[in-house]
């Protein structure tokens, strides 16, 4: 299985950068992984939020294949911990899945188009974080997913 993570624009604090870089690093011993940052709208000044979400979501669908499997990190996502996250994981592996595909919207979240070719949504916290921390986050909890999968000692019981 392929896991796929898109993201709304490029990541621009270095120290976010360089954690992100070195959890994909690591994360690429376990499984294939491609993270695809769709680049910002140009204009948003001029753009109402359901435009820009709109255009955003265009975007993001022009990613996807058909049988992929989409999941939205969306803050009214279902909350897991770090071990059912795994579980989650090995499942679509499990299943046969060929490609597992994660997405972080925009500032304004997704388009109705997204939500409704979401296969589920995941939320990782009931606490707000900018969507550049999420990518940091997100990328170390599936490296911590993988090495649970695997019986590393990465993740302590």
């Amino acid at each position: 299985m392929k896991i796929k993570f898109l993201v709304i624009g490029k990541t621009d604090t270095d120290y976010l950068k360089k954690g992100i870089d070195e959890y994909i690093k690591r994360l690429k011993h376990y499984v294939p992984f491609e993270m695809i940052v769709i680049p910002d709208l140009k204009n948003t000044k001029n753009l109402t939020e359901d435009i820009q979400k709109q255009k955003e979501g265009e975007l993001i669908l022009n990613q996807l294949d058909r049988a992929d499997f989409l999941v939205l990190l969306d803050e009214n996502g279902k909350k897991y911990s770090s071990v059912n996250f795994s579980q989650f994981i090995e499942k679509k592996m499990i299943a046969g899945l060929k490609t597992l595909i994660f997405v972080v919207g925009g500032p304004y979240g997704f388009s109705r188009e997204v939500y409704q070719k979401a296969n589920t949504k995941i939320s990782l916290s009931d606490m707000t974080f900018s969507h550049q921390m999420v990518r940091l986050i997100f990328v170390e909890q599936l490296y911590r997913a993988m090495t649970i999968i695997r019986g590393e000692p990465y993740h302590h019981k």
